[in-house]
């Protein structure tokens, strides 16, 4: 497997999304198939609509994770890109391909189809915690280069669980996985 190279994220989150659909996540011993995607901008949903310490990287960074506490109890990643602009893609849902006994411990399920069907359930399936915020998407926690998805097999709707700028089609997900979040 081949990483992505930082600059295969400089798109806009909008090109960037339907994009990763089909790569693969990979940190430490955890692997899995990118089945969906999330766009944020500048848009009243995002956390870059007001830029704080907490957003700054969507701003300042292309080709890092941007992992923040959400709810007070759970861990999200988005990938930040958008070179000369403001963005992160929030990383939906991932079809595990290994490490699934340690997801499991993990996640405390036996259910594989629960492992990363959710942006929390990802993050507590890979491990990923606040101490990734930052980091480059690459080494120990990146993304590899696989074929692309084709365009008919990518389905678009309105995001998920916000409730600003819900009219926006900027979720991305390969349809009928069974690993997408509901």
């Amino acid at each position: 497997m081949r990483p992505l190279p930082r600059s295969w994220f400089a798109e806009s989150a909008l090109e960037l999304a339907p994009k990763l659909l089909g790569k693969i996540v990979k940190k430490g011993s955890a692997t899995g198939v990118i089945v969906e995607t999330e766009a944020y901008g500048t848009d009243p949903a995002s956390h870059a609509y007001r830029i704080t310490p907490r957003s700054r990287a969507m701003r300042d960074t292309y080709g890092r994770w941007y992992v923040y506490f959400t709810y007070g109890m759970h861990w999200c990643a988005n990938v930040t890109c958008d070179k000369d602009g403001i963005g992160a893609v929030l990383i939906r849902a991932v079809e595990p391909i290994g490490g699934i006994a340690l997801m499991k411990r993990r996640r405390g399920t036996s259910i594989v189809k629960n492992l990363c069907s959710g942006p929390a359930k990802f993050c507590e399936a890979f491990g990923v915690t606040g101490n990734d915020n930052g980091a480059a998407v690459a080494g120990a926690f990146a993304i590899y280069d696989a074929p692309d998805i084709p365009r008919e097999d990518i389905g678009v709707s309105s995001r998920i669980g916000i409730t600003s700028a819900t009219e926006l089609p900027w979720r991305f997900y390969i349809r009928g996985n069974p690993f997408v979040s509901r």
